[in-house]
């Protein structure tokens, strides 16, 4: 199954928003449509939104206010930003060379997510692995597989996988709802953790990697991912848990120097005052929603991509 896919001249995607209780796929025929699959995350995770990113060029039909608009609709996730200048930079060629294009980036994912997958799992010690991850990073987040779900599934097809603790992911409770669903399809066995419990289950010991993956990467290895990744990184460091971020080398970004150039996007009020439509907090409450933090270099124990391996 893929969660993004070119078909019959339209994009078709997994509605995110309706999982686990819905599986339901959307069919995107216009920019404007896609622009709002992206911001209110019908289609998630920097791989995925590099692929969509290119369809919407091929979608665009040469209108660069469209295309704009589109590179512009999540400002943190390197990806999308990469995927719309790759097929854009075809559109002299005509629709067809800018499809053809948006397909490699689509095929070029699927097989980048299988290298991860192997090279992240070669990169782990031991037979009996337990592992603590965040948000959804697996094929939800990409066309199949995944990132660092992708390794955990390598892992599990190895027989190399204990348990994976994988957290809620406030405030959309993406691990809670996409994660685990992924688990449950592949049969891994898992728990579910509070995001706040991460740090101090890794201080209790019994863990032996954190992975995640990542919306940008800066040229000096700090890493913006879903928000709680820094406090799983800084818990790791204390216990000696080594923390690895898994993402393929089109999300490393060497015009950002550091993370405190790394645009991070606030979502608003109603994430947080709210959970599936049902209020939580008083009415006139505000909130401050940071969808991702930075976890700064020094933190991360290795970087694995498609390509390599390299600690920062």
């Amino acid at each position: 199954m893929r969660t993004i896919d070119w078909v019959g001249g339209a994009i078709e995607l997994i509605d995110q928003t309706l999982l686990p209780d819905e599986l339901v796929k959307l069919r995107i025929t216009t920019v404007d449509e896609l622009v709002d699959a992206i911001r209110r995350l019908a289609v998630r995770g920097a791989p995925a939104l590099g692929v969509a990113g290119a369809f919407g060029v091929v979608l665009a039909d040469g209108d660069r206010k469209a295309i704009a608009r589109l590179r512009a609709a999540r400002p943190t996730a390197a990806n999308l930003a990469w995927g719309v200048d790759q097929a854009a930079a075809h559109l002299e060629e005509g629709r067809k060379a800018v499809l053809a294009r948006a397909k490699r980036i689509r095929d070029e994912d699927i097989a980048a997510c299988v290298a991860m997958g192997e090279r992240g799992a070669d990169l782990l010690e031991g037979d009996r692995l337990r592992v603590m991850t965040i948000c959804n990073t697996g094929a939800l987040a990409t066309v199949e597989r995944g990132t660092a779900l992708g390794v955990i599934q390598t892992l599990h097809e190895r027989g190399r996988l204990a348990e994976v603790l994988a957290l809620e992911t406030r405030p959309l409770l993406q691990g809670a709802r996409l994660t685990a669903w992924e688990l449950e399809r592949m049969g891994a066995p898992y728990r579910l953790v509070a995001d706040s419990a991460g740090p101090y289950l890794l201080a209790k010991g019994g863990v032996d990697a954190v992975l995640i993956g990542a919306d940008r990467i800066a040229a000096n290895g700090d890493t913006a991912n879903k928000i709680g990744s820094y406090s799983l990184a800084l818990g790791a460091e204390r216990a000696g848990v080594p923390f690895i971020v898994v993402a393929p080398e089109t999300t490393i970004d060497a015009a950002t120097p550091s993370g405190e150039h790394i645009e991070v996007e606030d979502r608003g009020d109603d994430e947080v005052v709210n959970v599936r439509g049902v209020r939580i907090a008083p009415e006139g409450a505000r909130a401050l929603n940071p969808a991702f933090d930075v976890t700064p270099h020094d933190l991360i124990s290795a970087i694995v991509t498609d390509r390599r391996v390299f600690r920062p």
